[in-house]
């Protein structure tokens, strides 16, 4: 893939995953694996993923939250819980071939039960107890730190199949979940030197995913209703099995 062809990529992941609150780490190391930077591994793949789905995930958290749709109240035992979790993800080594094979088919599930949902048979939204949210938090910013993603893709699908948050509401809190999470799993995966950064590439790719991500996440807070977000969420859980999926293929060819 061209230079060129990368940032375009890079662009138009952000504004997908934008679209519905993420930050977009996964479809980044999906673009990047299939490039002659993945020669370089994890500790190079994994960094800059973060930091890309720390800009894309600010503007999202940005954009939801200007319309009002953040919610402190839901979000705040997941945040804290997820913290340290995360940093411990990120400290320890890349997961194997089992671990990327049980997460695309839960991905895939979760995409299936959204495109599902009929909004005339939904039940009412209803907070989970603070304990729930701890304990779920913790699970969540351990298996974000393991990946290097930073925990849409494990949040949003949840809040949703849970009736825990209508879908901009979960777009908003997302965005925010991804932010600590990012933040902690890249102190991991600095301070136990499983991470290298290339700084002249790094910008180039934060310009490109600062215009495709402020385009998805406007559109998103702004434009799209509910349903539309649903379906782009069960998207990008698709683009992220599938990225899995390519990981499970370099290994076995």
């Amino acid at each position: 893939m061209e230079h060129t062809g990368i940032l375009f990529s890079l662009a138009v992941v952000a504004a997908l995953y934008g679209s519905v609150g993420h930050g977009g780490a996964s479809g980044y190391l999906a673009i990047l694996s299939l490039t002659s930077l993945a020669t370089q591994g994890a500790i190079w793949l994994k960094p800059h993923a973060l930091i890309l789905n720390l800009v894309v995930a600010s503007l999202a958290l940005l954009h939801y939250g200007r319309k009002g749709y953040f919610d402190y109240q839901l979000i705040w035992p997941f945040a804290i819980a997820s913290i340290p979790f995360a940093y411990i993800g990120a400290y320890l080594p890349v997961v194997d071939w089992l671990f990327d094979t049980l997460l695309s088919f839960t991905l895939l599930w979760a995409a299936w039960r959204l495109l599902k949902i009929n909004r005339a048979n939904q039940t009412e939204i209803t907070s989970p107890s603070v304990s729930t949210g701890l304990l779920t938090g913790a699970g969540l910013g351990f298996a974000s730190g393991l990946v290097g993603v930073g925990g849409g893709i494990f949040l949003s699908p949840l809040l949703i199949l849970k009736n825990w948050a209508t879908a901009k509401i979960t777009a908003a809190v997302s965005a925010f979940f991804i932010l600590v999470n990012s933040i902690a799993a890249l102190g991991g995966s600095f301070l136990s030197d499983q991470a290298v950064l290339d700084k002249d590439l790094i910008s180039q790719f934060i310009l490109a995913v600062l215009i495709g991500g402020f385009i998805g996440t406007r559109f998103g807070a702004e434009k799209a209703d509910e349903n539309i977000i649903r379906k782009l969420l069960a998207i990008v859980l698709v683009f992220a099995a599938a990225r899995q999926i390519l990981g499970l293929l370099g290994v076995w060819l």
